[in-house]
């Protein structure tokens, strides 16, 4: 049983101790915890006490009862008010209806009017109790199932089932920030075959979003999931060029992720979008990255934009079908593996075409694919397919196994055009980074961060490619070119060491000695004697 506090208020004592003493508090279920003789007085014992019903008087020195009502109500609006007050007030009294004020008593006071007044008050304070501890019940549960409510959410975003319509009622409810400007997904795929001794895959792969979400949430502002056994996360930027930033920091964690838990992990960074509701392509693109590490390798994050840079979310009207699992083996899978991806892909023609109208239908889609395909991934589509029209004529009336042979060798075409494309890609940026040291090496600036900004590739792909095209690191190669100009200006001209030393980008004399003499085996010095000697 619920016992309710009473503060009293009147300036005169005579009628607050007849009201204490006439009433049987304790069986009504409240006590009176104090009085007061004044307004003023009364708001200091409210706020001390913070009592569940004052009981005052209008005519008071200091402050009246009416002013006093209106204090209490806009500091503690939950507090009950009774009034009593004298007949000659009480039409005035009233008036005050904006107050609140539960109950109006006259004086003299009637202990049975007095305790029906207060039986009804404890009824009322009863059902406010258990309706606020309702609400408190639900809000706990409410709270206790937001995780999962969002993690839903997210799922339902990224799966493209969330309407624009939609979308504002479920940030509200699930009490979701989403400041962008920009989002992307993340797909970190967990190597089930390189496991730790004493673990298995599943708490291997929990491990690693554990490490994820400490290692990216809090600067990406990233929501996490787990979804189709991997981890997603949707990460926020202020600016698309931080996607390279992102890829380098994913990069340093998958190194992270090896040495400290032991799991060989694959980030795939998707697409970055300006709109929320563009998620699912990012997704789609930060899995189709993931599927890349057959070529790059693992642990590595590999960032969609930087591999396949004009490639477009989905492949086709079929994506979800054999003609996307054939452009798939294409990108990333050797010459077998495509050849068995192209049969696939006619068998489930010769089935799922039942009439001959199907037929025309399915060939009109795989040439459009096949165009879409060439386009996206900046080949010339006019040299690998001809003219569309007169493809569709000819792949209608040619035998099973003739288009068999037609679609494996372009199947392979495209495969030997991707990797020559790639190459040019990876070629060409590696050269722009030579370029770019010849003209520069002086700049004691330069560096790997430097040249990847100004190429916008992340550092983890650029030091893969340079590594592969030359055989030696960025740095290794900087390095050698500005020892390599070193060694010519010793020779060629009598300038001093330290002057040198800043032509080719090092302010500390010393660490240039130190690194000149690594390179060569002596000292500048002794360097410029053994080359100068007549």
């Amino acid at each position: 049983m619920n016992t309710y506090t009473v503060l009293l208020v009147d300036d005169e004592e005579e009628v607050i101790q007849v009201i204490i003493k006439k009433i049987n508090w304790e069986w009504l279920g409240f006590s009176v915890i104090g009085y007061a003789n004044n307004g003023v007085k009364a708001l200091e014992m409210v706020e001390e006490f913070q009592p569940d019903v004052v009981m005052t008087d209008i005519k008071m020195p200091y402050m009246d009862g009416l002013e006093l009502c209106k204090h209490i109500k806009a500091e503690w609006p939950a507090t009950k008010i009774l009034l009593f007050t004298g007949f000659d007030e009480f039409e005035y009294a009233k008036e005050a209806v904006h107050l609140e004020v539960e109950e109006y008593v006259l004086k003299p006071v009637n202990s049975v009017e007095l305790t029906n007044v207060f039986i009804q008050m404890k009824t009322k304070l009863n059902q406010e109790i258990s309706e606020k501890r309702n609400v408190e019940t639900l809000q706990k549960y409410y709270l206790e199932s937001l995780p999962l409510l969002q993690a839903n959410f997210y799922s339902t975003l990224i799966e493209g089932r969330i309407t624009e319509a939609e979308l504002p009622k479920y940030l509200s409810d699930y009490q979701i920030a989403f400041s962008g400007p920009f989002f992307g997904c993340l797909v970190i795929y967990t190597s089930p075959s390189h496991v730790p001794e004493h673990m298995n895959p599943l708490l291997l792969s929990t491990a690693v979003q554990k490490q994820a979400e400490e290692y990216l949430r809090k600067k990406w502002q990233a929501k996490c999931i787990s979804y189709l056994g991997n981890t997603v996360l949707i990460v926020q930027l202020k600016d698309e060029k931080e996607a390279s930033e992102l890829t380098d920091e994913c990069d340093r964690f998958c190194r992270y992720a090896e040495r400290i838990i032991g799991a060989v992990v694959t980030v795939g960074i998707g697409r970055v979008c300006e709109d929320i509701l563009d998620l699912p392509l990012s997704y789609d693109s930060a899995r189709e990255a993931v599927s890349y590490r057959v070529i790059y390798g693992a642990p590595k994050a590999i960032n969609i934009k930087e591999v396949a840079p004009r490639e477009i979310g989905r492949s086709g009207p079929m994506n979800a079908g054999k003609l996307s699992n054939l452009f798939k083996a294409i990108r990333l899978s050797p010459a077998q593996e495509i050849t068995a991806a192209a049969a696939a892909y006619l068998e489930h023609l010769s089935v799922s075409a039942k009439s001959l109208q199907q037929y025309h239908i399915a060939i009109m889609e795989l040439v459009s694919g096949l165009y879409k395909f060439a386009t996206n991934n900046n080949l010339d589509v006019e040299d690998c397919l001809g003219d569309m029209r007169k493809l569709y004529s000819r792949l209608l009336d040619l035998e099973p196994d003739v288009m068999g042979t037609w679609l494996t060798k372009i199947s392979l075409s495209f495969r030997d055009r991707l990797i020559s494309a790639r190459s040019s890609s990876t070629q060409s940026f590696v050269s722009k980074a030579k370029e770019h040291v010849h003209s520069n090496y002086a700049d004691e600036e330069l560096s790997l961060d430097s040249i990847c900004k100004i190429l916008g590739v992340s550092n983890s792909y650029f030091s893969t490619i340079f590594k592969k095209e030359t055989g030696n690191s960025f740095i290794g190669y900087l390095t050698e070119y500005r020892m390599e100009q070193a060694s010519r200006q010793l020779i060629e001209t009598d300038e001093k060491n330290y002057i040198i030393a800043k032509n080719v980008g090092y302010t500390d004399p010393n660490y240039f000695s130190y690194v000149f003499k690594r390179q060569f085996g002596v000292s500048p010095s002794k360097y410029r004697v053994e080359h100068t000697k007549k």
